[in-house]
């Protein structure tokens, strides 16, 4: 699941998200560690432009620190970022980063990386705009090479020309998990070709098939044979029958009602789901995630 507190769009946020911080964000992780939640979810904003402000809110924490933070109160649930915006920094910087997050967090990395959307961001750090997407492309290159097993990493890009620098610590893993996040065709396409997996971004059930058969095509046509993730970002959810307005678009129900629907997503041929809850506080939230753990996740 993305973890709430950190990332406050008012396109997702509860209202009681804006009071929230640092305990709430350690009990949430600790919910996750304890209900079985495959992993939490950091977003990664450097700075909110005033004209996006009322959306997007400017309250995005930082996702190397929180994932850091949390992982230090937990023991078992993976640390995602989704999606970290790699390409507004030096891959290097990126890999020292992560590198060490993993070498103190046992190997619970998985690196979610995206393209960005905000032009501000990229102009104040002097970053291409219009180019991020072919950065991208080399990012995802350069950052197999420095999260690699090499004390001493190479690539040798465009963009980014590097040899003979060491870094330690090394990540814990051997190959940590690079996931592409985004639903745009070359999005769809990076994910096929450089990832690990994929994180779609606001497709619906009916658009996925679609999607997951363009990915399995474009990972043939490479000749791409190692394992792939492919994710989904389900509909808001609630175990039980809420006595409050939830909206329409939420799934809510008995726990056998909610397998069955969320089924629908391994038929498709996705491999992971990211969950939401409704929820009025953060007593509320992490009663839903017992009752999903204990009563949903073994009917999947």
């Amino acid at each position: 699941m993305q973890l709430p507190v950190q990332s406050q769009s008012t396109l997702y946020a509860e209202p009681w998200e804006a009071d929230a911080g640092p305990e709430d964000l350690v009990e949430i992780a600790r919910a996750a560690d304890r209900a079985g939640f495959a992993y939490i979810a950091s977003c990664d904003h450097v700075a909110i432009p005033r004209r996006l402000a009322d959306a997007m809110g400017t309250v995005w924490y930082d996702p190397v620190a929180t994932l850091a933070f949390l992982a230090g109160v937990t023991e078992r649930v993976r640390l995602l970022s989704h999606v970290a915006i790699v390409g507004l920094r030096h891959p290097l910087l990126t890999a020292k980063q992560y590198a060490t997050l993993d070498h103190l967090a046992g190997g619970r990395l998985v690196l979610g990386v995206g393209a960005g959307h905000v032009r501000e961001e990229f102009e104040v750090l002097g970053v291409d705009f219009e180019r991020r997407g072919a950065v991208l492309d080399e990012c995802v290159d350069a950052l197999r090479a420095a999260l690699g097993p090499d004390e001493f990493p190479a690539h040798h890009g465009k963009a980014y020309d590097f040899e003979d620098l060491g870094q330690r610590p090394r990540p814990a893993q051997a190959r940590v998990p690079l996931w592409v996040g985004g639903s745009s065709p070359a999005a769809v396409r990076r994910a096929a070709v450089r990832g690990d997996g994929w994180l779609p971004q606001g497709d619906p059930r009916d658009r996925l098939p679609g999607q997951i058969a363009r990915l399995r095509r474009l990972r043939e046509e490479a000749g791409a044979t190692d394992p792939f993730t492919v994710g989904a970002i389900t509909e808001p959810l609630y175990v039980g029958e809420p006595a409050w307005d939830v909206g329409r678009r939420t799934l809510s129900g008995p726990p056998e009602a909610l397998a069955e629907s969320l089924r629908g997503y391994a038929a498709m041929g996705v491999d992971q789901i990211q969950v939401r809850f409704r929820s009025r506080g953060r007593a509320e939230l992490i009663d839903q995630m017992g009752k999903f753990g204990e009563r949903v996740a073994p009917l999947l």
